[in-house]
C-alpha cells in the first residue's frame, strides 16, 4: 500500500482532533474477504469501515475459523487509558459493521465501552491466550 500524504492523512475521520484515532485492521486473505466467506460484499465492508476510520488491510491474521476479521486498535487516549485491540471474528454482515463503526465513532477501545452486540463478536486470538511472561 502506498505511502499516503500529509493531506490524506489530514482528511482522516478523527484527524483533527490533534489526537491519534481508533485504527482498524481488516483481514483480507486466504479465507476473510474471499468468497470462502459467502454472502458478504468485502469492498463495501472495507469501503465503510475506511469512510469512517483509518484501515489497514492485512494478509492471514492466522485466525480462519473466525472470517472475516476485524482488529480495532485504540486510540492514543485509549491506550493511555490502557486498552488493548480488540479483535472481532465472524463479521459477516452490514448490521455488524455499522456496529463496528458506531462503536468507533464513539472513541473505541478504552474510551468507549464495548456494545454488548460487539461482544457476542469479540474473541482473543490463540498466540494472546497465555501470557509469556
Amino acid at each position: 500500500m502506498p505511502e499516503r500524504t500529509t493531506a490524506e492523512a489530514a482528511d482522516e475521520p478523527g484527524a483533527g482532533s490533534g489526537a491519534a484515532p481508533c485504527r482498524v485492521v481488516v483481514c483480507r486473505d486466504c479465507c476473510c474477504g474471499s468468497p470462502k466467506v459467502t454472502g458478504v460484499d468485502h469492498a463495501a465492508q472495507t469501503a465503510r469501515l475506511r469512510a469512517e476510520v483509518p484501515v489497514r488491510v492485512s494478509d492471514c491474521l492466522d485466525v480462519c475459523d473466525q472470517a472475516n476479521v476485524i482488529v480495532v486498535q485504540p486510540s492514543a487516549v485509549g491506550r493511555a487509558a490502557g486498552a488493548r485491540p480488540v479483535w472481532l471474528g465472524l463479521v459477516n454482515d452490514p448490521d455488524a459493521t455499522e456496529d463496528i463503526v458506531t462503536w468507533v465513532r464513539s472513541g473505541g477501545p478504552g474510551v468507549a465501552p464495548l456494545p454488548d452486540i460487539l461482544d457476542l463478536y469479540a474473541f482473543t486470538p490463540p498466540r494472546r491466550r497465555a501470557d509469556p511472561r
